[in-house]
């Protein structure tokens, strides 16, 4: 089962609360999903992350495929046994690490031929088999095969790239069928063009998925170009279902997505940040391997009500970095993962009570955002 409920847009912006009903559980949106690539949130156990109230957590269709490998899986009765987790589970098409990590691939109309990043072997992945793996991991929401492209990229590249995407888009569709328990979204692409992103956008709402992604964005364009591109493409995107906005996971990138519509939003840099040792705090970025935290005995962030916060000072988080300690990595991802989710937590209750300008203002001054910033 699965269903899209909206249940309030801010006075002020496209900004709104929803709902989102799987077999694994209620979704409260704008929601922040944390990554779990290879079937797992580096460093967390299950527990840690229903304790911070993660409610959907995402896992890597390229990265299972390769290893362990989809056989191992569904030998183990789908993703949610193999990793202990009965939450929902967002799966991606594998299509974006194909195209990142993969340095000799050839792009068909068939699909993708490419060269394992692992050990070199030859693989291919089409909107067919991307569809037939993420139907073994039996995640509770899917995402069509595209083409992720790089920025800069020209007019007539992004144009032949989008409308192939429209075109397996119809495939993993056709392939999908009816299967009831797994949603499938579509993804919008267009680079930063408007006629291409209008045009995408029109493809896939034409074929009636149950929900769509923003793809292509966040690929290392300004800020302000992103918020342009991004507040245009959610004109065409149904009101009465999800939107997505993929790769994105700054505080400042989050308010600024949620203001332009988008309900989830996904990306590794929380944890990524975290196991090189900085935290995301109130009052910024902070840097715990800095020296002059040595002797500092402040939680790293005094209004957070995160266990780390509570129990551990910046000194002592600063000496396990310093002494290659593996808790001091996961005390600095619970942290961070804490804080995203809790900013979550705060900005749908700043919807619910029409003041979420206010809201990011007072985040941004804090913070020390530019809120008019370009870059």
């Amino acid at each position: 089962m699965f269903q899209f409920k909206k249940i309030k847009e801010e006075k002020n912006t496209k900004a709104r609360l929803g709902e989102i009903t799987t077999d694994h559980g209620v979704i409260e949106t704008p929601i922040f999903m944390p990554v779990g690539t290879k079937a797992t949130v580096k460093t967390m156990k299950v527990d840690e992350l229903k304790d911070l109230k993660a409610q959907i957590i995402l896992a890597n269709t390229y990265h299972l495929f390769l290893r362990p490998g989809t056989e191992i899986i569904k030998e183990a009765g789908g993703l949610h046994r193999f990793m202990n987790w009965d939450g929902p589970i967002l799966t991606d098409s594998g299509g974006f690490q194909v195209f990142s990590l993969s340095k000799i691939r050839k792009i068909t109309e068939e699909g993708v031929e490419f060269r394992s990043h692992i050990d070199g072997s030859k693989k291919f992945l089409s909107p067919e088999k991307s569809m037939e793996i993420q139907h073994i991991l039996g995640s509770d929401i899917m995402m069509c095969f595209d083409e992720c492209a790089p920025y800069p990229s020209s007019y007539d590249y992004i144009k032949n790239s989008s409308e192939r995407t429209s075109r397996w888009a119809k495939r993993c569709k056709d392939y999908h069928g009816d299967r009831e328990g797994q949603a499938l979204f579509g993804i919008v692409q267009g680079g930063m063009y408007k006629d291409l992103r209008k045009q995408s956008a029109e493809d896939l709402v034409a074929m009636d998925f149950p929900g769509y992604a923003v793809g292509g964005l966040s690929v290392g364009e300004p800020l302000s170009l992103m918020k342009e591109i991004l507040d245009y493409t959610t004109d065409f995107l149904p009101k009465d279902k999800p939107r997505y906005l993929m790769g994105v996971g700054t505080p400042d990138y989050l308010f600024e997505a949620v203001e332009r519509g988008i309900d989830m939003a996904d990306c590794v840099l929380p944890t990524r940040i975290a196991r090189n040792g900085t935290l995301f705090t109130s009052r910024g970025r902070l840097v715990i391997k800095n020296a002059k935290y040595k002797r500092d005995f402040n939680p790293p962030d005094s209004e957070c009500s995160c266990e780390v916060c509570q129990n551990y000072s910046r000194a002592y988080i600063r000496h396990l970095f310093n002494a290659d300690e593996i808790l001091g990595l996961r005390l600095a991802t619970i942290h961070n993962l804490h804080f995203l989710i809790q900013l979550m937590e705060d900005i749908r209750a700043s919807i619910r009570e029409d003041r979420f300008l206010e809201f990011k203002d007072d985040f941004y001054q804090k913070y020390g955002y530019n809120k008019d910033r370009e870059d």
